[in-house]
């Protein structure tokens, strides 16, 4: 095919419709400093999705190099080569990503970080030909598809610099290489993107100069230096002329000049010996240094102290435009789990503004959203009265964290909140897993904790009635807790009637919300089915040895354990992994395929690390759950939500 005219329009339009990208992310990253509001992920080898100007709104669905000799093969990088993740440097989330052909003939080494001090992200590459037949012949094509419908696209110039523009309502997007673009093209997803072009004949034939109003992706030729090295800028902005500016004041430093400002920000940043625990892990404290990493990262660098759940969206492969939330949302359960998590390695700041965050996101009658986007704005409408009590335990580690609180006042957060847990308690809209309302043990343990700790606070004031008032009402919750969630008629495991139940459904609106966990029913979400309560369990009880409501060694939690271990313990090759619960929908299908509203719920790699827990209460070694841990991450370091076990 001719090339086609200067300006001429990309046909195809609108082109296919868009679907997210996979969640099997095997990186993140970003500056640590705050004026670069970009991050990234990764996952089989290439760039996903790019976040801008806020940790929850992702702006691509991937960037990745197609490879092609010109005559017999084109590869694209994320299907047909193999990959290595590694992290050069300690304490910092630079990568390097090897992706090399499977024959051995040519492989491509990238450095991925973002300007230390722009939102743009910098990718150094070299291409190392390791087959004399294919020196002078390897053409390499970036291809970068902004997500979503409504995205326009046009080939630019700024001086001598190459650019290719995206936009989509107020975000821009700009493309550029350090030694330029031989070729540019602008086109459909399906029909004219360089993908479809480079695929038919291995050339790139196509030069569209246009793509207006649908599903595109930018492609540029790059003009491959004798050293095969070259570095691609991806930038973000509010403007064209201020992205493409950043863009190109960033390319205009050496790329080495960039690195060594990004590690030594996360590297000042992160790295504290008194808070090393190395020797508490059996793989020199790799993980533990990483992980801290990845959970600052995962604040947002406009709304400070909010912290989303996890950059990707679950199955987003299979999802469309419409699908916007994903992990990427705030859920108060998991931002103070995360401060917390922080608090323990040392780090301070984090933790305090996630508080503060917390405190201007509480509604006036002391409750939060199920989740939000960073800006408060709720997302989801359930109550889960574990999200309602979970900021009070966060304030109260912060105050007796040697005044890590600061100046910060968070009385009123706290009572107002114990109120509503008061009075709309103990029964919860939602348990933790967001799928049944009723009597949950993990609830009530976080709950009891959390008056306990408001408790403590009015002692301290001096409000001694109203310390004595909610002491009262937490040992009335404590003595209650077997009445409401174990059952004596249990079925799961021979000898074993009497244990811990998942949940004991319950309507938190019904005038005397008693029901007997011996005899109602449950509906399990996502194509679980209905079934008695007494028969579907879960490790959430174990909340309650881990906040010192119940003994590690309580004859009723022993004997929960001997089910739990019997109905959802699977022995993986990693180690030792749980189940949510018996009858969990929540998964991908039994062939691997995406969740659908139904699927087949598998092991979560946080139920082994929330047993270690248990072990550790009950005197034992916690070390084989920490080394499962270690085990279950994936060449990149991350820890998955659910682990594939057929």
């Amino acid at each position: 095919m001719m090339n086609p005219p200067e300006n001429a329009l990309a046909f195809g339009a609108p082109g296919i419709e868009p679907r997210w990208t996979s969640s099997a992310k095997e990186g993140v990253g970003t500056a640590y400093h705050t004026s670069c509001r970009l991050w990234f992920t990764l996952s089989h080898g290439i760039i996903n999705e790019i976040y801008y100007p806020r940790v929850d709104r992702p702006n691509t669905r991937d960037f990745q190099f197609l490879i092609s000799d010109g005559e017999t093969f084109c590869h694209e990088e994320k299907r047909d080569l193999n990959h290595v993740v590694e992290y050069p440097e300690r304490d910092c989330l630079l990568y390097r990503l090897t992706n090399s052909e499977p024959s051995g003939r040519y492989r491509l080494v990238k450095h991925v970080l973002t300007d230390p001090h722009r939102s743009v992200l910098l990718v150094h590459t070299k291409v190392e030909v390791l087959d004399e037949s294919l020196r002078g012949k390897l053409r390499l094509y970036a291809l970068v598809a902004p997500h979503g419908a409504g995205n326009s696209a046009r080939c630019s110039e700024i001086s001598a610099s190459k650019l290719i523009h995206a936009q989509r309502e107020d975000v821009h997007l700009v493309v550029a290489c350090s030694s330029e673009f031989a070729r540019r093209s602008v086109g459909y997803v399906g029909a004219s993107d360089g993908w479809q072009d480079l695929m038919s004949n291995f050339k790139m034939d196509w030069e569209f100069r246009t793509a207006e109003g649908g599903n595109i992706a930018l492609t540029g030729e790059i003009d491959l230096p004798g050293s095969g090295e070259f570095t691609i800028a991806i930038a973000c902005g509010g403007s064209y002329q201020s992205t493409a500016a950043k863009l190109l004041q960033s390319l205009a430093e050496p790329f080495e000049s960039h690195r060594a400002g990004y590690v030594r920000q996360w590297q000042r940043a992160v790295v504290n010996p008194q808070f090393d625990f190395s020797d508490n892990t059996s793989d020199g404290g790799g993980m533990y240094r990483l992980s801290r990493c990845v959970l600052l990262a995962h604040e947002d660098k406009v709304f400070q102290g909010a912290l989303v759940a996890s950059l990707s969206i679950p199955w987003g492969e299979t999802k469309s435009d419409n699908d916007r939330g994903g992990y990427h949302l705030v859920w108060t359960r998991d931002l103070v789990q995360s401060a917390t998590a922080l608090l323990a390695t040392g780090q301070t700041g984090t933790p305090l503004r996630a508080l503060i965050w917390l405190a201007a996101l509480q509604r006036t009658d002391g409750s939060f959203p199920q989740n939000s986007w960073i800006n408060g704005t709720a997302y989801w409408s359930g109550l889960q009265l574990d999200e309602i009590a979970a900021p009070i335990l966060l304030a109260w580690r912060l105050y007796k964290q040697g005044g890590a609180i600061g100046s910060f006042d968070p009385r009123v957060m706290i009572l107002r909140a114990a109120a509503y847990l008061v009075l709309q308690g103990p029964v919860t809209d939602q348990d933790r897993w967001e799928e049944n309302s009723g009597y949950s043990p993990s609830t009530l343990a976080t709950v009891i904790a959390s008056l306990v700790c408001v408790a403590e606070c009015a002692n301290e004031l001096g409000y001694t009635k109203l310390a004595d008032f909610i002491l009262v009402y937490a040992d009335w919750l404590a003595a209650h807790i077997e009445e409401w969630t174990v059952t004596t008629q249990g079925e799961l495991v021979d000898g074993f009637p009497r244990h811990y139940i998942r949940i004991n459904p319950t309507d938190p609106d019904a005038s005397d919300p008693h029901a007997d966990p011996n005899t109602t029913m449950i509906q399990v979400a996502n194509g679980g089915g209905l079934h008695p309560a007494r028969n579907v369990v879960g490790g959430d009880f174990l909340h309650l040895v881990r906040f010192g409501i119940r003994s590690a060694n309580d004859p009723i939690v022993r004997d929960s354990i001997e089910v739990i271990d019997r109905v959802l313990k699977r022995d993986l090759p990693q180690g030792p992994g749980w189940r949510r619960y018996n009858h969990d929908g929540y998964g991908q299908k039994g062939d691997g395929g995406a969740f659908d509203g139904t699927g087949v719920g598998r092991c979560w790699p946080i139920l082994t690390g929330e047993r270690g827990h248990y072990e550790l209460a009950a005197g034992r070694d916690p070390m084989p759950f920490i080394r499962s841990m270690e085990n279950f991450a994936n060449q990149g370091g991350m820890i998955t939500e659910q682990l594939w076990d057929a």
